[in-house]
């Protein structure tokens, strides 16, 4: 099994990558073998159709969330040309139990289908779940909070180290670092940032903030002012720092109040700088010369 994210997950799961190659195995009757010779299937990396009926969601998938609109599309492209490529499935007694391809199954049975191309394997539960998480980060299909969780029970589960997931999944060990420590912010800013509401750039910057109260308050700031991840730091700081004594005395500076700042600096031809918000506030404008205060006279003049 590959180390390496940089393979691809065709090399890893053994089977074609390219739709068109695969399409053509499908096309071709004879290549999709019923379920007999089961060894011999496995043995083969055979294309087989199953029963959807037979076959079982993954517990360890690491994707919670699928989204319904994305979902229904799929669908709807399965209905009319079928499904392209063939999930990848292991044997568990009598049915079978997914470990590549959930998005693939979930659209079928959406789409009213009663079978589903699949090459049946054998995996170990680490193997499974490994495969699992690997097909959604290459295809990054999981928020930054579902990746947390599966790299942190991976960890926990497997004994892995930092530096095994990273030589693994090809990220960088801080970046593994950073994504886990997601998980020890306050339910409320988790539950934001699964909901696609917070990015994990903001989410990162709260991970300091010990009061969850402050977390959440500045984690709806981000989402209502549409601020950068570096104004986000900032706010944090001054949090930190004690500039701010009290939770209902953290201002942010929205996207439009920044927009009219800039616009105000390039209309007057100096320096302008809005301290406060939208409800209160001061504009200070800066001038090094005569001609500066001349010039910023006749604009407001006008």
């Amino acid at each position: 099994m590959s180390n390496r994210l940089g393979r691809g997950l065709d090399s890893l799961l053994g089977i074609l990558d390219r739709d068109d190659e695969v399409a053509s195995i499908l096309e071709t009757k004879e290549e999709i073998k019923p379920v007999e010779k089961m060894e011999e299937i496995v043995k083969n990396n055979s294309v087989v159709e199953l029963e959807i009926s037979l076959i079982d969601n993954n517990t360890a998938q690491p994707r919670k969330h699928f989204d319904a609109n994305t979902l229904e599309e799929l669908a709807q492209s399965i209905r009319e040309y079928g499904v392209v490529q063939p999930i990848i499935v292991v044997k568990n007694g009598k049915r079978y139990t997914i470990v590549a391809g959930e998005r693939r199954f979930r659209a079928s049975k959406l789409a009213g289908k009663k079978t589903i191309p699949a090459v049946v394997r054998e995996y170990t539960d680490m193997q499974i779940k490994e495969i699992a998480l690997l097909e959604n980060i290459q295809r990054e299909d999981l928020n930054p909070i579902e990746t947390a969780r599966a790299l942190d029970e991976l960890m926990k589960e497997f004994n892995w180290t930092q530096e095994i997931i990273s030589n693994k999944f090809g990220k960088s060990r801080s970046a593994i670092a950073n994504t886990v420590r997601l998980l020890s912010l306050s339910p409320e800013v988790i539950k934001l940032v699964e909901e696609g509401k917070l990015s994990a750039g903001h989410a990162r910057s709260l991970i300091v903030v010990n009061n969850p109260e402050v977390q959440l308050k500045l984690a709806n700031l981000a989402i209502t002012k549409k601020i950068t991840v570096r104004d986000m730091e900032k706010a944090v700081k001054d949090v930190q720092s004690g500039q701010v004594e009290k939770q209902s005395k953290i201002r942010i500076m929205s996207l439009e109040l920044k927009n009219f700042q800039s616009e105000l600096t390039k209309k007057l031809g100096v320096k302008v700088k809005i301290v406060g918000d939208e409800k209160k506030g001061k504009i200070v404008i800066n001038y090094s010369s005569t001609e500066d205060l001349d010039r910023i006279n006749d604009i407001l003049k006008k």
